[in-house]
């Protein structure tokens, strides 16, 4: 360790930590402060105190973080880092450690001589956690001394005392989230936070992240568990996203490391054969799913260096119109990774990038590393133009037919598909349309919605599968046709061919509506894929749901109950005692148009799931997965994530 590393350690303690605002209002208006208090916000609670631990990692004193989720849902966070300081806070007059979880925005991330730059989206810390927490305990090894406090609901509920001796160092927080808060649900998901975990290892390279869920245990009587470590980064991450997504058309991944104008820059970029641009990019390791300007820069370099190079090959010149921005991007599968010191974000999420500066910087990275690579490597230059000129011939053509579908336009009433029964509404914030699976319970929709602000639209078949088509083909498809018109959305402007008009959206909620049954799923998946990849706009707006009809009626006599899994099934049965008769419902033709509302279509009693992006990079990947041609991978999600599927791919 050097004698600037050796100094900046010792200045860590509590002069490095700074007080910004007091915790008083968190408990009040959580939801301002994590989000949401749903399961989003509750996942992001371990984020936060991941973040801090990453923290310690950019600034180079931790390569290990373990998450565990215990029995009682409760989580620790144990990393090897310095240790949250211990000594007395001056100011505050306590511990430096009582400061950190009692005081809001209270930490080393806002003293510029403890972190040059910082993760978290709300950076509002383990504070924010604490406050939002029934039980907190916080372990800290530091100069050998083991020193520990416990918390409830943010306030300190013993003094902090050494507890032992200890050789090492790091930090361990363990957290149960309070029920008063998260009225919803206080249960964690495995599969969220191992998401999150091995995006982060991928995001800084040579750091080991591991999980482990107390809850579940293997054949062998052993815990749930994943280790995370990338020595490659996002080179890795590029490798991981397009495992699913077709073959590749250049030999090797096209990767950048470096800084430019004091900003850090990082990325990784790979060309397949798909016809789906996949590009994903990060600020301080948040992922930005609305943008910025890092991601501005990364395109307009991508377009100008490819664009050059094409000019110069001549391979354009055959070529009857323009290319665009989009075709540059056409089965192109990257990551842009930055790191901003005091990052400005906007947008309705607050995910956009602010920063002008950070465009120039990663402008000239990717424009300079790019035209190094295709001078180079002139095979793969040639492969990349030879897909761009056809991903143009192929833009060209579903405009033509975009075009001629979009001209019969639903303003007038005439070119609303035939078989819409619409509402009777024309206020978009009640209206709901239900695309429903075959006209037989599409007929009984009809009959069983109220007409006054539900529509129908029934779906003959399968819709096409969007991931493995051309977008030309999309526009043939006589479903997709008629979900267009329906919805009232136009797709293309003259900035952006595949941008998504939703001004003259005609319903607020869209609702997909399949028989609980492999085809009704396989259908459903369809839909999702479709609306994720050409109208993704909806979905994030919060437009998208899906319809979850019952599973069986429990009857005995005259008392009814639907049920909606085995688990209440069994419960019901168990209540009702002898003589239970249990309906099994196959699909939505097997209920009556009064069943059907009361179970399923009715806002007062129904159960909506609404279609969120909570890991843009996981969904992308996992579409690819399912929708691609690659069986083998498809098994196996299926086998991990279905209780009961019946497998016949």
């Amino acid at each position: 360790m050097s004698t600037e590393e050796v100094k900046q350690e010792k200045e860590y303690s509590a002069s490095s930590i700074q007080v910004l605002e007091g915790l008083e209002a968190v408990r009040k208006r959580p939801a301002m402060y994590i989000g949401d208090i749903g399961e989003k916000g509750l996942h992001h609670l371990v984020y936060e105190v991941v973040d801090n631990s990453i923290d310690e990692a950019l600034a180079g004193y931790c390569t290990e973080i373990d998450v565990t989720i215990n029995e009682d849902d409760s989580i620790t966070v144990c990393d090897n880092g310095r240790g949250i300081p211990v000594d007395y806070h001056e100011k505050e007059r306590k511990s430096a450690l009582e400061v950190v979880l009692t005081v809001l925005h209270a930490g080393g991330k806002f003293d510029k001589g403890s972190y040059k730059v910082s993760g978290g989206l709300h950076g509002v810390g383990v504070s924010c956690v604490n406050a939002l927490s029934s039980m907190l305990v916080a372990e800290v090894h530091r100069d050998g001394k083991i020193y520990r406090q416990t918390y409830s609901k943010g306030a300190p509920t013993s003094r902090m005392e050494i507890v032992g001796a200890c050789g090492d160092r790091g930090t361990i927080i363990t957290f149960k989230p309070d029920g008063e808060i998260f009225t919803h649900t206080t249960e964690y998901k495995y599969e969220i936070l191992s998401n999150r975990l091995r995006e982060l290892a991928f995001l800084n390279k040579g750091i080991q992240l591991s999980i482990t869920d107390r809850r579940v245990k293997d054949e062998s009587g052993n815990y749930l568990s994943e280790t995370f470590h990338s020595k490659e980064g996002l080179k890795e991450f590029v490798k991981y996203l397009d495992a699913t997504r077709g073959e590749p058309i250049i030999e090797s991944i096209i990767y950048l490391d470096t800084e430019k104008n004091g900003v850090p820059v990082e990325v990784a970029m790979q060309y397949n054969d798909s016809f789906s641009e996949n590009v994903h990019s990060y600020v301080n390791n948040i992922n930005t799913i609305e943008g910025g300007t890092h991601l501005t820069g990364f395109r307009r370099a991508l377009t100008r260096t490819l664009k050059k190079y094409a000019d110069d090959s001549g391979m354009l010149a055959k070529l009857k119109f323009d290319i665009s921005g989009d075709d540059f991007r056409e089965g192109l599968t990257a990551v842009v990774s930055v790191k901003v010191a005091e990052p400005q974000f906007e947008g309705q999420t607050k995910t956009k990038l602010g920063n002008d500066e950070v465009a120039a910087s990663v402008d000239q990275a990717v424009s300079e590393a790019l035209s190094n690579y295709l001078e180079e490597n002139p095979k793969d230059a040639k492969a990349i133009v030879s897909k761009v000129i056809l991903a143009a011939q192929a833009r060209h053509a579903a405009r033509q037919a975009r075009e001629a579908v979009q001209r019969k336009t639903p303003l007038s009433g005439s070119g609303l598909p035939g078989k819409l029964a619409d509402c009777s509404s024309r206020d978009r914030s009640v209206a709901e349309i239900f695309f429903v699976e075959g006209d037989s319970a599409g007929g009984t929709a009809k009959q069983g919605r109220d007409r006054n602000f539900q529509a129908i639209m029934p779906l003959r078949g399968k819709i096409l599968n969007v991931e493995k088509a051309q977008e030309h083909r999309m526009w043939e498809n006589e479903e997709i046709k008629n979900m267009f018109q329906a919805l009232g959305v136009t797709i293309g402007t003259e900035e952006d061919s595949k941008a998504l008009n939703l001004e003259k959206l005609r319903y607020d909620k869209i609702i997909i509506m399949t028989d609980a049954d492999v085809d009704g799923s396989h259908i459903a998946t369809l839909m999702l894929t479709f609306f994720f990849r050409k109208m993704k706009e909806l979905i994030e707006n919060g437009h998208v749901y899906i319809a979850t009809p019952p599973l069986y009626l429990v009857k005995k006599g005259k008392q009814e109950r639907y049920c909606w899994t085995d688990e209440e099934r069994d419960k019901i049965s168990a209540e009702f005692g002898k003589g239970v008769h249990i309906q099994r419902y196959k699909g939505l033709g097997e209920m009556s148009d009064v069943q059907l509302w009361e179970t399923t279509m009715n806002p007062d009693t129904r159960i909506l799931r609404k279609v969120t992006i909570e890991n843009a990079a996981e969904a992308d990947r996992v579409f690819s997965m399912l929708m691609g041609d690659d069986v083998p991978p498809r098994r196996e999600f299926i086998e991990r994530h279905a209780t009961y599927a019946n497998i016949d791919a």
